[in-house]
């Protein structure tokens, strides 16, 4: 495989040299890149809580579970593109990266526009079926219509994005999503507060500063050394890639999926309490969408190190990936959810300067954040498996510890104890089971896999 010095330095060794820094330096640009781009629905919050009503901010806020609903089993197979690519550089396979690099950008060409259409068919009556406020409606179905416009280049963004770090490079997709997160929340302020377009501005700001990212990372691909450069002449499907990376990517996007699954009739269930309430469980999910993120940062650097060292059969350095992304991803993440915790009415006069919808934010924020390490259990467990090629285990066992489990609370414990605060426990409950589940899964399958 030729690299040129340039691209080497850009790129992290997966295979060899220590894994304590190398990790840590490829996660952290993952990190930020996910924080940024989580960023920019932060932004709109933010936005449309200062300059517009609590109305536009709960219109924001209510779409959060149903685009990541629909866009989640897509992601997920751009995770799947990420094992494959990975494990063929592992396995020193240059022919079957060329195949598998470009397969992956004609799943997500096709994936964004299916998702553009489907977005804007479903996006109202599926709206109204989660019981979205009447005074809240109209403004989310517009959000929502307007940002499914730009689903094509997000799709292009992840996938372009997990075929990069499949290299070790996780520097150059923060890049693009760096110009692009200061784009949005310039845009934003521009068309909120001289425009007064309120939601429509937010949303028109958000579908910009994607197209923006998704250009830089496909200008990035197109002059990217072999064997990961991409050529729009050689774009095509190849029925075996196209088989390995659903293999991986589909389970993975189905973990996804069903936690919106249930988040979506968690948000509906929230939805009864009022546009207050909205708007205040959506202030706090903006900070653990931040924290999960840094999670999710050491997952996706999990299943590339997994991956690509399985592919290279260094067993032993699997099981130390898991361990050390583990102690990463829980130390971190923990120590970020106390912090926003203890502080909660400070984070969330960030995002609103309604009392009432800052208490609500609060008093989410101190029933989850607190058990933040929890959710590392799972992801990292869950990531471990997928970089195994076993990604329908923790797929199956989600399925039951989260979707299951929390749509049994939602129709038996919160009908009895109907209250906002009975509701949100279900998470921390949710992941104490799945994380047991899951980590017990690991250990059997490592054991067995890797000959530990």
């Amino acid at each position: 495989m030729n690299r040129s010095k340039s691209e080497t330095t850009r790129s992290i060794d997966i295979v060899n040299g220590g894994l304590w820094k190398n990790i840590l330096m490829f996660a952290i640009p993952l990190a930020v890149s996910s924080v940024l781009q989580q960023l920019f629905n932060s932004v709109d919050v933010a936005v449309v809580g200062k300059f517009a009503t609590s109305q536009d901010q709960a219109a924001v806020g209510c779409t959060g579970a149903l685009i990541n609903l629909m866009i989640n089993l897509f992601v997920g197979i751009s995770v799947g593109a990420n094992v494959v690519i990975s494990n063929y550089l592992g396995s020193k396979k240059d022919d079957k990266v060329k195949s598998a690099v470009h397969t992956s950008i004609v799943i997500a060409l096709v994936s964004g526009i299916f998702l553009l259409v489907i977005g804007i068919i479903v996006a109202r009556p599926v709206l109204v079926l989660m019981d979205t406020p009447a005074d809240t409606l109209n403004l989310a179905v517009d959000y929502m219509k307007i940002y499914f416009l730009g689903m094509p280049f997000i799709m292009l963004y992840n996938f372009g994005a997990a075929i990069l770090r499949s290299i070790g490079d996780t520097k150059r997709p923060l890049y693009c999503l760096t110009v692009a997160g200061v784009l949005n929340a310039a845009l934003n302020l521009f068309l909120v507060i001289v425009f007064h377009l309120g939601v429509t501005g937010v949303a028109i700001a958000t579908v910009i500063s994607n197209i923006v990212s998704s250009l830089m990372i496909t200008y990035i691909l197109i002059h990217e050394n072999e064997p990961v450069k991409l050529s729009v002449k050689k774009l095509g499907i190849s029925k075996q890639d196209l088989s390995k990376i659903l293999k991986i990517g589909v389970p993975a996007g189905i973990q996804g999926m069903v936690f919106s699954f249930a988040n979506v009739f968690i948000q509906a269930a929230l939805n009864g309490f009022g546009s207050d309430v909205v708007a205040g469980s959506a202030v706090a999910l903006n900070y653990e969408f931040i924290i999960y993120f840094i999670v999710s940062a050491f997952s996706q650097t999990a299943v590339t190190f997994v991956s690509t060292n399985f592919g290279a059969g260094n067993y032993d350095r699997v099981k130390k990936v898991f361990r050390i992304c583990m102690i990463y991803s829980v130390v971190i993440s923990q120590a970020l959810g106390i912090i926003v915790a203890l502080n909660g009415f400070f984070f969330a006069s960030i995002f609103t300067s309604k009392a009432a919808v800052a208490g609500y934010a609060v008093t989410r924020m101190r029933l989850l954040l607190f058990f933040y390490l929890l959710v590392s259990s799972y992801e990292i467990g869950g990531a471990a498996l997928r970089g195994m090629g076993h990604s329908m285990t923790p797929a199956a066992l989600t399925v039951f510890g989260t979707c299951v489990l929390r749509l049994v609370w939602i129709y038996t414990v919160f009908v009895k104890y109907h209250s906002y605060d009975v509701l949100l426990i279900v998470y921390p409950v949710s992941w104490i089971i799945t994380g047991v589940a899951v980590l017990a899964a690991y250990v059997y399958v490592s054991k067995k896999e890797c000959k530990i």
